[in-house]
């Protein structure tokens, strides 16, 4: 079961990135050609927070079935020194990753009922894209210093 979980969870990383980016870059290229926030915005700014809950939910259910985590639950805080695996997954990718959900959910939501077009734009572009950047910085990465993970995950 957890191995169907983290390839999921690993493949549907990159459908977030792609997604997020899309938006970011079709909210930034609206924004400065002026034009109207269009049903296709919408859909846009939705199935991208649709996509990032449904691997929220994914992300969840791992992290409640993960050794690293229960190592790090075992071990605890207090004995916890440094950034080691177990740390990184039990406080710094979770934390980091419901912060970034948060800023999307409160992105999409404000963007929506927002009137102006304007409004509308740069807020996508300011929520979706901190949480972007959080992120990229909170995946780890096969070359990432804290915790590493192969850019796909086999089958």
């Amino acid at each position: 079961m957890f191995s169907i979980l983290l390839v999921c969870h690993s493949i549907l990383r990159w459908l977030v990135l792609i997604s997020l980016s899309f938006t970011i870059y079709s909210a930034a290229a609206s924004l400065l050609t002026k034009s109207p926030f269009t049903k296709k915005d919408d859909q846009y700014r939705h199935w991208t927070a649709t996509i990032v809950h449904v691997q929220f939910m994914l992300g969840m259910a791992m992290y409640f079935k993960s050794a690293a985590v229960a190592r790090f639950h075992l071990i605890g805080i207090a004995t916890a020194r440094g950034i080691t695996e177990p740390t990184f997954f039990g406080i710094l990718h979770i934390s980091m990753m419901i912060t970034a959900v948060i800023l999307i959910t409160l992105g999409s939501a404000f963007a929506k009922r927002y009137e102006d077009d304007t409004k509308k734009f740069s807020t996508l572009l300011l929520c979706f894209g901190i949480a972007l950047l959080i992120i990229l910085a909170a995946i780890p990465w096969p070359f990432s210093p804290l915790a590493q993970r192969p850019l796909l995950r086999p089958l």
